[in-house]
């Protein structure tokens, strides 16, 4: 089973006029978002399942690779890691899932995942957190990759 965090790419500043579940990706994250899309194109298992933040700018995100996405409540900006696992029914999950959405939960969980407690891990805007579990064998982390190195 793999699971995969994507952090949302970069997004326009929030404001008093701006609720922050309304900000949308800005020219610079589209860019990104594509250029993530395409990576994980190539790479991606066939049985993916794609889950995102019910946030604008996520939503955009996950667009990018795919309009076969479901959005959950259990992975909004305000979610906690153990949350944010629970939704998508990891470890137990069948092939592989894919979630868009924000820090600190998905370096909370990344945390997790490498060293079974939650911690502070820093997930840049519009990158990818890879990882895989196999045969009741320790969490591998596959990859990491920002959109800066693609």
């Amino acid at each position: 089973m793999d699971i995969i965090f994507w952090r949302h790419a970069e997004a326009e500043d929030g404001g008093a006029d701006l609720p922050d579940a309304d900000r949308k990706l800005t020219a610079k994250g589209r860019k990104h978002a594509k250029q993530m899309a395409r990576w994980l194109e190539s790479r991606m298992p066939q049985q993916t399942t794609v889950y995102a933040s019910p946030t604008r700018r996520t939503r955009q995100t996950a667009r990018a690779l795919t309009k076969q996405f479901e959005t959950l409540d259990a992975l909004g900006a305000d979610t906690t890691a153990a949350a944010l696992l629970k939704a998508v029914g990891w470890p137990r999950i069948e092939g592989a899932v894919l979630i868009v959405g924000h820090q600190p939960s998905l370096g909370q969980a990344a945390a997790k995942l490498l060293s079974g407690r939650v911690s502070d891990i820093n997930i840049k805007k519009g990158a990818l957190w890879w990882f895989s579990q196999r045969d009741g064998k320790p969490v591998l982390l596959q990859a990491v990759i920002s959109p800066d190195l693609l």
